[in-house]
């Protein structure tokens, strides 16, 4: 019964962080849930632009999204640019509010991220837009490395090794890893796009084995480590956002009116991730791995997008060219010719063709959270963590 009571307890908590509404605070703070102590103080997140908070600036963007340092970019919630590819707060934001942590995650890129203080107390963001799970090197050896970001999800593991080095010392570093909620973020959708034009030599299958192979390598390296709570998103319906629609056939669709081929790709790659975390489950038995499910997340969305408020759920809203996508590849948001988007971005599930509105990446971290969507639930494992479990 005492266990029952502590887990619901949390998933009340959890309830209240997650739909509570704050006036935007400034960049670093997450406005505070309840007064009651997080179960997790700390958070590691990894990824890319679907998780990056700033560690990519305009100068350093993906092709075709070089201008995340502009508006209007981050104009719902922050009132100015923050280097998120959205309008507003992200799925990773939504978490640091949900744990009722003080700041939001800093990006390790930042001259914050790397040192001891108050705000990196609350963990590091790793994730960068444009970020692969297939190292860098493979795509230089293909000649697929124009405009390619650099970064690779190994990268980041890098990076985490050595702020490890500069924040603590000795046992204190495994405790912290330890104590710690890490949040791998989606990451090897930009493989396959930066693969697409090269298919006779590089088949989509193989970019399915290296990335999945690299991001359960990746997730292991975290459990070696010592991380114990470690939640791992998959792929979403990349073929549901206005760029895959936009550059697939007119006959490429599905039942919900998306890219056909673009799903069938991204649900694919997930179902092998899912055995490479089984796997992993298998031989780290002291850890808990959870796997957030992007993809049906997205699908109960676009299935049914008025249930979750959204009108427009294939439009861009701050996008260009109008018709049924309102994308131009070559005249992106934030660029000179878009310096402004839709007047109601709650009422649309894509922000600028690539990446989702704050609305949306609320409704899923929703999902995540309070529904299904996660294995095992996040209120179980915030439960687990309250409990000194596994």
């Amino acid at each position: 019964m005492a266990t029952t009571t502590a887990a619901n307890r949390l998933g009340l908590l959890l309830l209240l962080a997650v739909v509570a509404t704050t006036a935007a605070p400034a960049v670093g703070a997450a406005p505070a849930a309840a007064a009651a102590t997080p179960p997790f103080r700390r958070v590691y997140a990894f990824g890319d632009s679907f998780t990056d908070t700033g560690n990519t600036h305009s100068t350093t963007g993906p092709y075709s999204f070089g201008y995340v340092s502009s508006p209007p970019y981050g104009a719902t919630f922050f009132h100015r640019s923050t280097n998120r590819y959205s309008d507003g707060r992200l799925v990773v934001d939504f978490l640091a509010e949900a744990l009722a942590l003080p700041n939001y995650l800093p990006p390790y890129l930042s001259s914050n991220s790397n040192s001891s203080n108050a705000t990196t107390a609350v963990g590091v963001n790793f994730a960068v837009a444009g970020a692969t799970a297939i190292e860098h090197d493979f795509f230089a050896r293909n000649n697929l490395s124009i405009d390619v970001t650099p970064q690779s999800i190994m990268t980041q593991l890098d990076w985490f090794d050595a702020h490890l080095r500069a924040a603590s010392a000795g046992a204190k570093t495994r405790e912290r890893v330890a104590d710690a909620l890490f949040w791998v973020g989606e990451i090897g959708a930009n493989d396959y796009a930066y693969t697409v034009v090269a298919r006779d030599t590089i088949p989509p299958k193989l970019v399915r084995t290296m990335a999945v192979q690299r991001v359960t390598a990746f997730v292991e390296g975290l459990l070696q480590r010592g991380a114990k709570y470690v939640i791992v998103q998959g792929l979403p319906l990349t073929g549901c956002l206005p760029l895959a629609m936009t550059l697939a056939r007119a006959d490429d669709r599905d039942a919900v009116g998306c890219a056909a081929s673009s799903n069938r790709q991204s649900y694919v790659h997930n179902r092998r991730l899912l055995a490479g975390l089984r796997e992993l489950r298998r031989r780290h038995p002291g850890a808990v791995v959870a796997y957030a499910d992007y993809y049906a997340a997205h699908l109960a969305v676009m299935r049914a997008p008025a249930r979750y408020g959204f009108a427009e759920p294939f439009r861009t809203c701050c996008g260009s060219g109008g018709g049924a996508y309102n994308f131009d590849l070559f005249a992106t948001c934030g660029s000179p010719q878009v310096t402004t988007a839709c007047a109601r971005p709650a009422e649309y599930v894509n922000w600028d063709g690539v990446h989702m509105t704050e609305a949306m990446y609320k409704v899923v971290a929703g999902m995540f959270f309070r529904d299904a969507y996660c294995r095992p639930a996040f209120k179980d494992l915030l439960a687990m963590k309250a409990q000194g479990k596994p």
